[in-house]
This record gives structure tokens, C-alpha cells and sequence, in this order.
């Protein structure tokens, strides 16, 4: 039976580029690092980077992406840091919590999210969508 997620590998272009944007940017824990790639802690789950010289280098045009957890009280703080470093932002929040989206070095579609799936469904019952169906 699947528990949860464990871990999320990201290919990317550059990993001294990609180290710097997800210690210092995105403020994850480095646990292990290199030449071809990097491990961090992000709470209870881990990432990691591995260099991949056929990684894209631009954004897929679907909506699938990354959410890491960011705390109500942190969000403004997380969101300036993200904004500062250039990264490009390439969706604004359409739904409850404060959400950013934004790119990573590589071009992977990423977010972060001061809310959860218990507040997302509340969100949703009070604002339902054509076809919704709440199944707990």
C-alpha cells in the first residue's frame, strides 16, 4: 500500500546552478552533494538533483508540477526570496492558500503552497467546479 511520496529526482542542466537555486532560493537542506548531482531535505521528504546534459531547458507546456509546503507565516518571506532571484513566474494562485508558481534553473514547473488538501476540498465545496465530485 503506497504510504506517500518519497522522494522527487529532478534532471537537470547544471547542478551548481540547480545546488545554489534549491539551498539558498528555496531554502532545502543539503544532505549530500556530487559532481553529477545533490541530495536535500524539504520536511520529511528529499530531492534530488542529477545532472542530465539532455534535460530540457525551457518549461513542458502542460500544468503537471511540483508544490513544496511553505507555512502561512513564511509565505511573503519565501515568495520575495523566489522573486529575487529572477526566477520567471508563470502562474498566479486561482484557488484558496497563497500559492507561486515559478521555474526552477532547468525549466521545471514549481510552487509553493501555504495550505493543504483539507482546505483545498473545504475551497472546493464552497466554490465547486462543473463535474466535481468530493468522495470523502
Amino acid at each position: 500500500m503506497i504510504s506517500g511520496l518519497n522522494h522527487l529526482t529532478l534532471a537537470v542542466r547544471d547542478v551548481e546552478e540547480s545546488f545554489d537555486f534549491y539551498s539558498r532560493v528555496l531554502g532545502l537542506v543539503p544532505v549530500a552533494r556530487w559532481p553529477k548531482g545533490a541530495y536535500f531535505r524539504a520536511g520529511e521528504f528529499w530531492v534530488a538533483i542529477v545532472l542530465d546534459r539532455s534535460a530540457r531547458s525551457g518549461p513542458l507546456p502542460e500544468y503537471t508540477h511540483a508544490a513544496f509546503s511553505v507555512s502561512p507565516e513564511d509565505f511573503m518571506k519565501a515568495s520575495e526570496r523566489i522573486r529575487a532571484s529572477g526566477a520567471t513566474i508563470w502562474q498566479e494562485n486561482r484557488t484558496e492558500g497563497d500559492s507561486l508558481y515559478f521555474l526552477d534553473p532547468t525549466g521545471h514547473k514549481l510552487e509553493i503552497h501555504a495550505s493543504d488538501l483539507d482546505a483545498r476540498i473545504r475551497w472546493a465545496r464552497e466554490h465547486p467546479w462543473e463535474g466535481l465530485e468530493i468522495l470523502e
